[in-house]
């Protein structure tokens, strides 16, 4: 009776320590398939692979209730920013950035990269085929919108 206890006890205690990945992962036959994101930046689409941490969550709930659309303004020449108008939960760490890369700045901005940058970030994602990517986010400033990448 104790053993029976006692693994039920660390059964349970596993369902506590190891929480569910919500949103930024889904199954596949072979394992986790991690999650995409589609980016419209004016007629142009790209496909970017999601991380797997807490603001990515809640950034794909954002988009489960609809696309994320942001301003987006350039800033030094090499990425382009723009408010979420919301927070998030941000897990920073010194990172070199590089084309493709998205992140987030702050808590509460987006940061697409067409250059590269060493700073502390959350990351996002990154744009798995960067044909054209300098192009569509050109000099000024876009509007990027963010979806789910259908399953």
């Amino acid at each position: 009776m104790r053993k029976v206890l006692s693994l039920a006890l660390a059964l349970a205690l596993l369902a506590v320590v190891i929480p569910c990945r919500a949103g930024s992962a889904r199954a596949d036959e072979g394992g986790m398939e991690p999650m995409k994101m589609n980016v419209r930046i004016g007629e142009r689409d790209f496909l970017a692979t999601l991380e797997d941490n807490r603001a990515v969550a809640e950034l794909t709930e954002m988009m489960r209730q609809g696309p994320v659309i942001i301003e987006m303004d350039d800033y030094s020449g090499f990425e382009k920013v723009g408010s979420l108008g919301a927070r998030l939960t941000a897990s920073d760490a010194q990172t070199t950035t590089g084309p493709g890369d998205i992140v987030l700045y702050n808590g509460s901005n987006i940061v697409m990269f067409y250059g590269s940058n060493t700073w502390a970030y959350t990351r996002i994602g990154r744009v798995d085929d960067l044909t054209g990517w300098e192009e569509a986010l050109g000099s000024g400033s876009v509007t990027a919108e963010f979806t789910l990448a259908e399953e």
